[in-house]
């Protein structure tokens, strides 16, 4: 049996290894990068229903009669929902009110950065694709 490459294809298992370190390289250097400040605390806003703004101390209320009526009868499945839907919500609000910023680079660190991502999947997909094509 002919030994095959990368992915079961004629392509190279080369290409196929050394795109995967570009584009592992490239994505750690880009997510080095972004700066994740959180803007949710007690008192802001985590999110808006309706025309009434949902605070996060708001999410906790729910939660705490949740986990109330799971301790007193664990197949309580309104306490579950309470405390489950809380927990997403409260999940839910974080990460929509998070705002990501790229951090000051020079125009050559960000083209670096581009081209070990896309040259990275460009090697990785070629030595996926048989070499018959």
């Amino acid at each position: 049996m002919a030994q095959r490459g990368a992915g079961g294809t004629d392509g190279g298992t080369g290409s196929f290894l050394i795109g995967l370190a570009m584009m592992i390289g490239g994505g750690y250097l880009l997510l080095n990068n972004i700066v994740v400040r959180p803007n949710f605390g007690f008192g802001s806003v985590a999110f808006r229903f309706g025309g009434l703004s949902v605070t996060s101390g708001m999410i906790l209320i729910p939660f705490m009669f949740g986990v109330g009526m799971i301790f007193y009868n664990s197949r309580n499945w309104i306490g579950w929902l309470l405390a489950c839907g809380s927990l997403l919500a409260l999940i839910f609000g974080v990460i929509a009110n998070m705002s990501l910023e790229l951090t000051r680079m020079s125009a050559f660190d960000l083209i670096i950065i581009l081209v070990l991502l896309v040259g990275g999947l460009g090697l990785f997909l070629r030595a996926l694709r048989s070499s018959s094509q």
